[in-house]
């Protein structure tokens, strides 16, 4: 009789806890990222009152006999499905679409978590809500295009040296449109004209004016670099000098058509050449030294002294029909082909950050540029539901979870993406809460009505001595 009233304490406790587990599920229905957990109940010790026996000679055996003492709690389970994707806009917010849990550090200690509300401080590095740094890899400082991967380490997608995107020096350009010998503008000095923008390897602009002339021979004219001004207008000649292939003096050279078709043949000498270097070259004083400094050489390519410092200029584009008396000459950066190439830029300001499905991080600048940044690592573990939670939407390692190596891994490895502008919802469902709920209720009542009925037996015998 006194045992009937032990497995009714016994099951109100596990009923009790049971409502304590839905409770905090029900509470953090709308908490981004929480993983709902489940009770799952295990009978406890039995006392033996008959031991089981085998058949002898002449009686069959028996089983025997048990008698349980109640129940309790066998897991507190962990369901790690994936909760619904709620749109924030936010470009440091992050849904992982799969398993995999962010790395974050807090005190130099490595924390796992599927919040991906990530902000940045005032240093630039990204962070958590709670100011915990997110952890990834960073850029290979050999190769500015790919991702060193090795021990995670803070990301800091907005630090001091990403604000801004070094400034690239005009390499390339190229002529389009139509040379019409029966332009008049080609018989006089002015000539046609056509102007391009170019900059420095310091990125300061410059505007190249060319001027087109009749040579004087059947399909032949004269491309004279007429001047180079710089973002005040004024012409860097005295400090430059500027020229086509030939004497210093030299600042025009000849491109020429073949007088029946009208196509391009070549420029500056053989036919077939199709390009010439507008070579731009620091004067110096007396003591040899340069007067301005050597901004049209890339001084930072690995052989600057094997470089020729000017732009190369494409006219295969350019054609010579008699179309409407005008010419109509263009100059653009960069090739033909690829305008971007060559084409040079100014120094650029971080407008944006990107975060690409592979959680790579992009800087997007003013100038066109987009910089990679550094790349999200992610952790991976054989038993995620041995991940321990220590609050704040933060897990830790456990034997039970395995161990993490201190590097992570690339998510795409896994199968897995992420979004960006997205945030993982809890994954409670109220409908399953609220049933659980009602049979928890009456688990509990029936469990207080052992206790109520053992009690009423235990009166009875009491009131046997009356």
């Amino acid at each position: 009789m006194m045992r009937s009233l032990y497995s009714g304490v016994a099951g109100l406790k596990t009923h009790q806890t049971k409502m304590d587990v839905i409770g905090n599920n029900i509470a953090n229905v709308n908490t981004v990222g929480f993983k709902s957990s489940q009770v799952l109940f295990k009978d406890v010790l039995y006392q033996t009152t008959q031991s089981a026996t085998g058949s002898t000679n002449g009686s069959g055996g028996s089983n025997a006999k048990q008698i349980g003492l109640g129940t309790g709690v066998a897991t507190v389970a962990v369901t790690q499905t994936s909760g619904s994707a709620q749109t924030t806009n936010n470009p440091y917010d992050l849904m992982i679409n799969g398993n995999s849990f962010f790395i974050v550090n807090r005190g130099g200690t490595n924390y796992f978590t599927k919040v991906g509300a990530f902000t940045t401080d005032d240093a630039g590095n990204l962070v958590t809500g709670s100011g915990d740094y997110v952890m990834g890899w960073q850029v290979d400082p050999d190769n500015p295009n790919e991702i060193k991967r090795d021990t995670v380490s803070a990301l800091r997608p907005e630090a001091e040296e990403n604000q801004t995107a070094a400034p690239e020096l005009t390499s390339q350009a190229y002529m389009t449109g139509n040379i019409d010998a029966t332009d008049p503008r080609l018989q006089t000095a002015e000539g046609v004209v056509t102007t391009v923008s170019i900059y420095d390897s310091l990125g300061y602009n410059y505007t190249v004016k060319f001027k087109i002339t009749a040579n004087g021979e059947d399909g032949k004219y004269d491309v004279e670099i007429d001047s180079i001004r710089d973002e005040n207008n004024v012409d860097i000649s005295d400090k430059y000098d500027i020229k086509f292939p030939g004497g210093t003096e030299q600042r025009s050279n000849t491109i020429s058509f073949n007088p029946d078709t009208g196509a391009f043949e070549g420029a500056g000498g053989p036919v077939g050449n199709e390009k010439l270097l507008l070579e731009i070259t620091p004067k110096t004083d007396a003591n040899g030294e340069m007067l301005y400094g050597d901004v049209f050489r890339d001084m930072t390519a690995n052989n600057p002294d094997d470089q020729i410092p000017g732009i190369t200029v494409d006219f295969s584009n350019l054609t010579m029909f008699s179309e409407s008396g005008e010419c109509d000459v263009e100059t653009h950066r960069g090739m033909d082909d690829d305008p971007s190439n060559g084409a040079g830029r100014t120094v650029g300001s971080l407008t944006d950050v990107t975060i690409d499905t592979q959680g790579r991080l992009y800087g997007v600048y003013d100038n066109g540029v987009s910089k990679l940044l550094g790349q999200i690592a992610v952790a991976n573990f054989i038993n995620p539901a041995g991940l321990e939670a220590i609050g704040g939407s933060l897990y830790k390692e456990t034997r039970a979870s395995g161990e993490f190596d201190s590097i992570g891994k690339d998510i795409a490895s896994t199968g897995e993406t992420m979004t960006q502008g997205v945030l993982e919802m809890s994954n409670v469902d109220l409908s399953q809460e609220f049933t659980d709920m009602i049979v928890t209720q009456r688990g509990f009542q029936a469990n207080s009505r052992i206790i109520t009925v053992s009690d009423t037996l235990i009166e009875e015998l009491v009131n046997l001595k009356r």
